[in-house]
C-alpha cells in the first residue's frame, strides 16, 4: 500500500515545549489545561460528571500566533506523543491515496496512544462540502469525519483516563470556510480563539525573545511591549524582531564601530520601524465577528 511521502516522514515524538515557552496567552493556556490535563491528572471528576474529555480541539486566529506551540505544549505537558501534519500534505491525485493516509496517520496515533494529533492549515482540508473542491475534497473530509467519530477519549471507555486518548488538534487562519459537520459537538468540541498577545503578552515575548542574547543595560523591555511601540505585533513577529535587532547589532561589528556584538535598545527601534505588523484591522474584525457568531 502505497501512501504520500510527506505521511511517511511523520514522525511520532514527544516535544519539549512547556508553557512557559510561550509568553501571555494566560487566558488560552488555561482553556487548554481545562481541556487535555485536567482529564488526565483528574479523570475521576469526569467520571463523577458523566462528562466525556473533549476529543477535538480547534485553534484559530491571525497567523504567527503560536497556534503550532500551543499544540505541541499541549502533547509536552500531557507527556503524550505527538503527530503533525500541514494539511496539503495529505492530498494526492491519485484517487483514495489522500483517504488512505489520513486512515493510516488515526492508526499510527492509536498505536501510540496517548496521543496529539496536529493538524495545520485544516481549513485545506476541512472546508465546507459543495465550495469547489471536488468530490475529492469531499471525501477526504469524510473520512476525517469518520475517523473523529472513532476517537477514544482514553482507554475502554469515555472516564478511563490517560491510556488510549488521543486528542485531535486544529490550526486555521480562515475558521469560516470549515465545514460545519466537522466544527459541531463530539467531533471539535472547543474553539480556542488564538489572538494577538496584549501587553502583558508582549513582555514575555520580548522576553523570550531576547533570552540568551547579549543585550545592553539601555534594553527596556517594559517600553518595547507599551501599546506605543509594539501593539498589534503576533508573537512570531516580535522574535523575528528580535533576530533582526541582533543582525543590526553583528552588522556594527563587521564594519569596525564595535568589538563585539550587543543589542542596543536602538537596534530594536530600527527593527520596530523597519517590520510593521501584518494583521490588519479589518482581519480583527472579521475574527471578532466569527467569535460572536460561535
Amino acid at each position: 500500500m502505497l501512501f504520500p511521502s510527506a505521511i511517511k516522514s511523520v514522525v511520532v515524538e514527544v516535544p519539549k515545549v512547556p508553557w512557559s515557552a510561550i509568553g501571555g496567552m494566560d487566558d488560552v493556556k488555561a482553556l487548554l489545561k481545562e481541556c487535555i490535563e485536567l482529564p488526565l491528572t483528574h479523570p475521576h471528576l469526569f467520571e463523577m460528571m458523566r462528562v466525556p474529555p473533549p476529543k477535538g480541539i480547534l485553534l484559530y486566529g491571525p497567523p504567527g500566533c503560536s497556534k503550532t506551540m500551543m499544540a505541541r505544549a499541549i502533547a509536552t505537558e500531557g507527556n503524550m506523543n505527538f503527530l503533525a501534519v500541514k494539511g496539503p500534505e495529505l492530498l494526492s491525485k491519485w484517487l483514495g491515496e489522500s483517504e488512505r493516509a489520513l486512515a493510516s496517520l488515526f492508526r499510527r496515533a492509536r498505536l501510540a496512544a496517548p496521543a496529539v494529533i496536529f493538524f495545520d492549515e485544516l481549513d485545506s482540508i476541512a472546508s465546507k462540502r459543495g465550495d469547489g473542491g471536488g468530490c475529492g475534497g469531499d471525501r477526504l473530509l469524510s473520512q476525517l469525519l469518520t475517523e473523529l467519530d472513532g476517537v477514544t477519549s482514553g482507554g475502554s471507555g469515555a472516564f478511563a483516563g490517560k491510556s488510549g486518548r488521543v486528542v485531535v488538534v486544529g490550526a486555521t487562519n480562515r475558521p469560516d470556510v470549515l465545514d460545519n459537520a466537522l466544527t459541531r459537538p463530539g467531533r471539535m468540541d472547543r474553539m480556542i480563539y488564538v489572538g494577538l498577545p496584549d501587553k502583558q503578552g508582549r513582555h514575555g515575548i520580548f522576553k523570550i525573545g531576547l533570552s540568551g542574547k547579549d543585550c545592553h543595560e539601555d534594553v527596556d523591555v517594559t517600553a518595547l511591549a507599551s501599546d506605543d511601540l509594539s501593539e498589534g505585533y503576533s508573537g512570531a513577529e516580535i522574535i523575528a524582531l528580535c533576530r533582526d535587532a541582533a543582525l543590526h547589532a553583528i552588522g556594527e561589528m563587521d564594519d569596525g564601530i564595535i568589538d563585539r556584538p550587543q543589542i542596543r535598545m536602538a537596534h530594536l527601534l530600527m527593527s520596530l520601524n523597519d517590520m510593521k505588523p501584518r494583521t490588519t484591522t479589518e482581519m480583527l474584525r472579521f475574527y471578532e465577528s466569527f467569535r460572536g457568531r460561535h
